[in-house]
């Protein structure tokens, strides 16, 4: 009798110890579910992914999550991480979430916003009875946009009314257009003559974000404003 109990609590035991085995086997293969690398992912989506859901940014939850992502070297020597699959950043989704935050400045009413491969500009119209400079408007639609894309970025902004269609005439193109970086230099020209961009967030740059006294910058109008 003592050996058929003893038995029984061994089968038990050994179900057991298969049943939290291929529960373990479950959760590895949920945290390691991107590259093999990849350990706690909390949440992906973000504006680098295509085909996230547009949501609302003053009632949805994901905006009150924490992001937060640990990578490890594969356990394999010599076997490196993939770079295939890793996001690249929807322009689109960047530029509609700044226009979205810039209307939501006190004196913005309408703005449009085009990001290129490393540049922002944004064309935007001032309530007339602003409350705010023209000076301190540019500086907070400015930092808005910065506030969004990657540190490398150079953001340019305007309130003149007509230089949103030369903004909205360079939605058309992209990167492989003919002349399409000379049609974005002059209006970016244009933006710099004719409208304040507010005052430089960090020392050593101009209030774009370009570098200033620095050889290795190769920006066509941090250059320009070296020379003035």
């Amino acid at each position: 009798m003592k050996k058929n109990i003893l038995a029984g609590c061994l089968l038990s035991l050994a179900v057991l110890s298969g049943c939290n085995n291929e529960a373990a086997d479950r959760d590895r293969s949920g945290i390691y579910d991107r590259n093999g690398n990849t350990l706690n992912v909390n949440n992906d989506q973000d504006l680098f992914d295509k085909n996230r859901k547009p949501y609302n940014i003053m009632t949805d939850d994901r905006d009150e999550a924490f992001g937060y992502v640990r990578h490890q070297k594969s356990p394999i020597q010599g076997k490196t991480i993939s770079y295939r699959d890793m996001y690249t950043m929807d322009r689109e989704q960047v530029a509609d979430t700044i226009s979205r935050l810039s209307v939501g400045l006190p004196d913005v009413k309408d703005c449009a916003t085009l990001v290129t491969d490393e540049e922002v500009l944004v064309a935007y119209d001032r309530r007339q009875n602003a409350r705010t400079s023209r000076s301190e408007t540019a500086d907070q639609v400015k930092r808005t946009a910065m506030s969004v894309v990657p540190r490398w970025y150079h953001v340019y902004v305007t309130d003149d009314p007509n230089l949103r269609r030369d903004v909205e005439n360079l939605a058309s193109m992209d990167a492989n257009t003919r002349n399409s970086e000379t049609n974005i230099n002059r209006t970016i020209n244009l933006m710099l003559d004719r409208s304040p961009q507010g005052r430089s967030i960090v020392d050593g740059e101009n209030p774009n974000g370009e570098r200033i006294h620095d050889p290795l910058e190769d920006d066509n109008h941090a250059q320009k404003r070296k020379n003035q």
